[in-house]
């Protein structure tokens, strides 16, 4: 059975065991609540715990890599102008559509209010400051304290100042300080499966306090969410196929004869990477070259997740929403740059881990909780296979638009 099976069952039975017993025994509900609310409370912290280092390495190995590629020749240079290009109006589009969706379909009063309150004490509020002491605070006076606040602009705006200044010292002191970061989140990577590994108990407590105090809406609450977020995945899987009409000058249909085989695959597997052979014979049945594949493809699945600053705003934007966090289209703006740059540093993570690493610093960023993402990722297998159809659709149109300009074979 997969971790994320796992995770998904110890949520479902958690739910049913606190609706149950909530339904059934309501004199047991607090000395339940009282021994399991301390063990999810201490899962979640052990998550969070994680996120500081993990944001901090992941960028800095992220903007190594993407430099050492885009030094690889002219051809990847264009692949990562285009890649970074896309990611930023996926997050913009994740700004626009999820207000619009919550506002057709909003959450129900009662399954949000009840969720609130089955979440109280994990699921605080941070302040927002006004608008002129937020930009005013972005750039950090003392590092430490960024981080240990969990203010996560600052923090990653300083950490990409650090990361572009490693790429201007010398190559030994480049690669002595890549080579740290990148032991550093091989580490953190070690530690948060560890945390995963236990998640179904985490979860299982999470789960049992929320369906005591929610009741039978929990369920509900969780799959508006559930489409609400695969809903902007598949708006962004939906914008690669006019990315090949007006981009590689492809008809829609062959376009989408190609792309249908490393589909299944990605729904199958959850995975770009496996999902590679499938798109690079879809990229020669629509004429590509295989030298501009060849290089692009592979590149595309190391640093690109097109649906990545989407749905990772989508969800921070949804708990927000959920907590009654104002959102103005300032925050809305900031959160798109945050959403763009921690996508940058999550490629190539397992979903689980991604989800975490990249959301929290949005959350954190727009004055969403970060607490309830601990319930929230025991969900994420639908949505992650959304991600990942509409990641492998969109490596294979931008591989045919950069191949456009190639000689055809």
């Amino acid at each position: 059975m997969s971790q994320a099976t796992r995770i998904l069952l110890s949520l479902l039975i958690g739910l049913a065991g606190g609706v149950a017993l909530a339904g059934y025994a309501p004199g047991a509900v607090a000395g339940t609540i009282a021994v399991a609310e301390p063990i999810g409370a201490a899962w979640l912290h052990g998550l969070q715990m994680t996120i500081v280092p993990l944001v901090a390495s992941l960028l800095v190995t992220g903007v190594a890599s993407t430099a050492e590629a885009a030094r690889a020749g002219r051809l990847a240079g264009r692949a990562i102008a285009l890649y970074v290009t896309f990611l930023f109006l996926s997050a913009v589009i994740a700004a626009i559509a999820t207000p619009l969706i919550l506002a057709v379909a909003p959450l129900p009063a009662a399954s949000a209010q009840a969720l609130r309150t089955a979440l109280v004490g994990a699921g605080k509020v941070p302040a927002v400051p006004p608008l002129g002491e937020f930009f005013a605070g972005i750039v950090p006076t003392n590092i430490v304290s960024a981080a240990a606040n969990d203010a996560f602009l600052s923090l990653i705006i300083f950490t990409l100042v650090f990361a572009f200044a490693i790429a201007r010292i010398d190559a030994e002191g480049r690669a002595l300080l890549v080579r740290f970061f990148t032991a550093l989140r091989d580490t953190m990577l070690v530690v948060i499966h560890w945390v995963l590994w236990i998640a179904p108990v985490g979860v299982f407590a999470l789960a049992l306090v929320v369906g005591a105090r929610a009741g039978s809406g929990a369920f509900g609450a969780l799959a508006h969410y559930i489409l609400v977020v695969a809903s902007v995945g598949v708006i962004v899987t939906l914008l690669a196929y006019p990315v090949a009409w007006a981009g590689a000058r492809l008809n829609l249909a062959a376009f989408a004869r190609a792309a249908l085989p490393s589909q299944a695959v990605a729904i199958s597997t959850q995975s770009s990477l496996a999902s590679v052979p499938a798109m690079l014979e879809g990229a020669r049945a629509l004429g590509v070259p295989v030298r501009t594949a060849g290089v692009t493809l592979p590149l595309a699945v190391a640093i690109f997740r097109s649906t990545g600053p989407a749905m990772n705003l989508a969800v921070a934007i949804y708990v927000a929403t959920w907590f009654n966090v104002t959102l103005s289209p300032a925050t809305l703006a900031i959160g798109v740059v945050v959403a763009t740059l921690t996508s940058l540093g999550s490629v190539s993570l397992p979903g689980t881990v991604s989800y975490v690493s990249a959301i929290a610093p949005i959350a954190g960023t727009i004055g969403a909780p970060v607490a309830p993402l601990g319930l929230l990722v025991a969900v994420e297998t639908i949505p992650d296979i959304i991600r990942t159809v509409g990641n492998v659709t969109m490596d294979l149109a931008t591989t045919a638009w950069l191949g456009r300009r190639e000689p055809r074979e």
